[in-house]
């Protein structure tokens, strides 16, 4: 049995993003600089971000990860869609390190052992650890976290294949108790409607954002089953909206929204892209 390498190689770096560390970093910091938000009262538990090359979504990107510029957590938690097709609802690396031209990023594997023991404990599917992927959507998320952070962090990842509501919440709340005592951000990457022209992108956009800014990961997984607004990674917004209400987090805010036409000038057929926070507001 080949062993496993303990750096994933990145498949995506040189195309999807920069694999000159210096212009990737200087790209990020740009896309920062450039993100106005509005004020966030509360504590930050979470982002929603997009994962397309960074030509097309990184200007979006920049507005997520402008509202943790500065901070730093011990854990992150990166949920993703898995493009491929494998048969398991929930995976996760088998590499101990994820690897970027920004450097190292290492995987709790302590951690992904316990939530696999508790998630076995109570007859849910563990995840299943992967070796070698090609999957763009969760790596996409690292450089940034790397720029804006404050620190190095631990790397929590899991790809989300399932849109069963009963397991994606019931499996939140095993990951929200593993994490309740941690210095946690949750980070949920998606892109959103894909190759419709941009009026028909917007309408359908709106729909979804709706969805999340209401906070409601069930009718995140419904809009997407009856087709009145698209996200890749439907359950992994789900999953981290479960597990953020858990936290005690109650409100999502939309930072920006854009479409793909921003930077290829074509109307004609544009995938989507959307940037919110998820904070826990204190009762006043």
């Amino acid at each position: 049995m080949t062993p496993i390498n303990p750096n994933r190689p990145s498949p995506i770096a040189g195309s999807w993003y920069s694999s000159n560390a210096v212009k990737l970093h200087e790209e990020i910091e740009g896309y920062l600089e450039a993100a106005s938000l509005p004020e966030l009262n509360g504590q930050l538990t979470g982002l929603i971000a997009p994962h397309a090359g960074y030509f097309y979504s990184g200007p979006t990107a920049g507005f997520a990860y402008r509202a943790v510029m500065g901070m730093d957590f011990d854990l992150c938690v990166v949920v993703s869609p898995l493009h491929d097709y494998l048969p398991y609802p929930l995976l996760t690396s088998a590499h101990d390190f994820y690897l970027t031209p920004l450097g190292q990023v290492e995987v709790d594997h302590a951690l992904l052992t316990d939530l696999n023991h508790h998630l076995n404990g109570t007859g849910l599917s563990p995840a299943q650890a992967i070796a070698n992927d090609r999957e763009h959507s969760l790596e996409i998320q690292l450089p940034f976290l790397q720029t804006a952070l404050s620190k190095s962090f631990r790397l929590l990842p899991l790809m989300v294949r399932s849109s069963e509501p009963d397991l994606l919440s019931q499996t939140a709340e095993v990951l929200a108790d593993l994490i309740k005592d941690k210095k946690v951000l949750l980070v949920a990457s998606t892109d959103l409607s894909h190759f419709y022209d941009e009026s028909t992108a917007n309408a359908l956009d709106t729909v979804m954002l709706n969805r999340m800014t209401s906070f409601s990961p069930q009718g995140v997984l419904q809009a997407e089953a009856d087709q009145e607004g698209f996200a890749c990674g439907s359950g992994a917004v789900a999953l981290v909206l479960w597990t953020a209400k858990a936290l005690g987090a109650n409100q999502v805010t939309l930072l920006n929204h854009s479409t793909s036409a921003r930077a290829s000038r074509d109307t004609s057929s544009v995938v989507g892209y959307g940037a919110l926070a998820i904070t826990r507001q204190e009762a006043v």
